[in-house]
């Protein structure tokens, strides 16, 4: 027989919101320590489960931060939505979301850090979203709007280099805190606008 609602009992968790556990401390423990330094039983003890149950979820440490990764990839994307006639407004984007969130950035390093040979699948959402990104910049340099001279992927590639310049580069933070002539964010930022709109202007 079903038991009443008041019967006292707790219901199970959710496979999902387990996994969805697993998934937010590990991305956490990713970014602090990097995926060599990562501790699967510290990701458990986070998420409120067991080290065997995460091994249920992801059969291995480095699947598990590849599912983390892809999803971040796929979040970045959606947050910053490049507009192939604006870079320099998508530059301005990319640079926000890092800003504001460090480990994010620190997560995807670790991985071109640490596993540099590792070949992508078929459906690899992160090479889904470059390869989306570099038709939609050859479409609107077919329509006249964007430099052909330049190569899409070239394009996409300099101008993500532009945008997270100082995400990447923590130490010429601090220094340009203390000795630029603007020490503020947003005069990074506007550096980095104006740098990508004088290689691929707004188009007109």
């Amino acid at each position: 027989m079903p038991q009443s609602r008041d019967s006292g009992q707790t219901a199970a968790p959710a496979v999902g919101d387990t996994r969805e556990r697993v998934l937010t401390a590990a991305m956490e423990e990713f970014a602090r320590h990097g995926i060599a330094g990562a501790r699967v039983d510290r990701i458990a003890k986070l998420a409120r489960t067991s080290k065997e149950r995460v091994y249920a979820y992801f059969r291995s440490k480095d699947a598990l931060y590849a599912d983390v990764a892809a999803r971040e990839y796929v979040v970045i994307a959606e947050a910053t939505q490049m507009d192939p006639c604006d870079l320099p407004g998508y530059a301005g984007r990319l640079f926000d979301y890092f800003a504001a969130r460090p480990d994010h950035h620190r997560l995807i390093a670790w991985g071109r850090l640490e596993l540099p040979g590792t070949t992508a699948v078929a459906d690899d959402p992160a090479q889904a979203v470059i390869a989306r990104k570099i038709d939609q910049l050859r479409q609107v340099q077919q329509a006249g709007q964007l430099d052909p001279a330049w190569d899409p992927a070239d394009i996409l590639a300099l101008v993500n280099q532009i945008a997270m310049t100082w995400a990447s580069q923590p130490e010429l933070s601090e220094a340009a805190a203390a000795h630029a002539v603007d020490p503020t964010t947003a005069a990074r930022r506007a550096a980095v606008v104006t740098a990508v709109e004088q290689l691929f202007p707004r188009a007109r």
